[in-house]
């Protein structure tokens, strides 16, 4: 047997015989199977004739295209698995992955903004109303202060003190820190609280710092919906999460030369090593700008 369509289905019964294998398992392993397949038809060969350095170039092939290592190592133990069923069927005296180590996937780097994407941002909110200057005072606070977006919304009016320029928060653990604020967001607080607030408030006194037009306390949920509005009217097609401008908080500050530790601090994690994959973040932003710019980076 040496046909790739009937060494695939043979592979794919047995699979399915010794363990049970799910459709979408079984859809998985044919279709990371298929691509390798197809991949070495195009260079005229077979699956069993395959040797490690074909392997090699395949793989390479595969993270050239920008496939994550999660996925090349999906279809690397896809390749494994066939070729193991190979040998047992003495098909093959030895698997032409021997030798091949799974590939790092190590963890994913968090989505962040340029500098530029930043300012963009920032700048989107119309501040002839309440709620765009409610929404500026806010993605202002975000980006300098680097707070969880539920660390925002938590925030009340009896933890801000301008005269001092920081903020208190209560972060993960109930537990609390002061975070300075920076000139410019220090700023557009106060313009929030003199103009936008108050017209927010109706007479009331919530103790929210940032309020709905009903008057009551923003949710996570709410403020989301509203940086993504901004983010499209900015023009910015990246993808975003609610941490989006925390990492890009973390990951500016370390592309400025910050200490790792004060970050650390002005995060609130707890470990050192949950801020140590910000400078991963930064040194492959430093990898892109060499590559892009020096004479010898291409």
């Amino acid at each position: 047997m040496t046909d790739p369509a009937a060494l695939l289905d043979d592979y794919l019964r047995a699979l399915w015989l010794e363990r049970g294998l799910s459709d979408n398992s079984r859809i998985a392993y044919r279709r990371d199977l298929l691509t390798f397949f197809d991949w070495l038809a195009a260079r005229g060969r077979q699956p069993l004739d395959t040797d490690p350095a074909l392997v090699q170039e395949y793989l390479a092939d595969r993270y050239q295209q920008g496939f994550s290592g999660r996925s090349v190592a999906r279809g690397l133990s896809a390749l494994r698995g066939f070729f193991a069923h190979q040998m047992r069927e003495g098909r093959l005296a030895h698997s032409p992955l021997d030798g091949i180590g799974s590939p790092r996937q190590g963890r994913p780097l968090p989505a962040t903004l340029s500098e530029a994407d930043v300012e963009a941002l920032l700048a989107a909110p119309e501040l002839s109303s309440a709620l765009g200057l409610r929404d500026r005072a806010m993605l202002e606070l975000l980006y300098a202060t680097g707070l969880r977006v539920s660390e925002l919304t938590g925030l009340r009016l009896t933890g801000v003190n301008p005269r001092q320029g920081v903020v208190r928060v209560t972060g993960k653990g109930s537990r609390e820190r002061l975070v300075p604020l920076g000139e410019e967001a220090l700023h557009w607080l106060q313009r929030y609280l003199a103009e936008a607030r108050p017209q927010l408030a109706r007479g009331a006194q919530p103790a929210a710092l940032f309020l709905t037009p009903r008057g009551a306390g923003m949710t996570r949920q709410a403020f989301w919906y509203r940086i993504r509005h901004w983010a499209q009217r900015a023009g910015i097609d990246k993808p975003l999460s609610p941490h989006t401008l925390r990492h890009a908080f973390a990951t500016h500050l370390l592309d400025h030369g910050a200490d790792l530790r004060a970050v650390q601090l002005l995060l609130g994690h707890q470990h050192l090593s949950t801020t140590q994959i910000y400078t991963h973040v930064a040194q492959s932003r430093l990898r892109e700008l060499h590559a892009r710019h020096h004479p010898r980076g291409g």
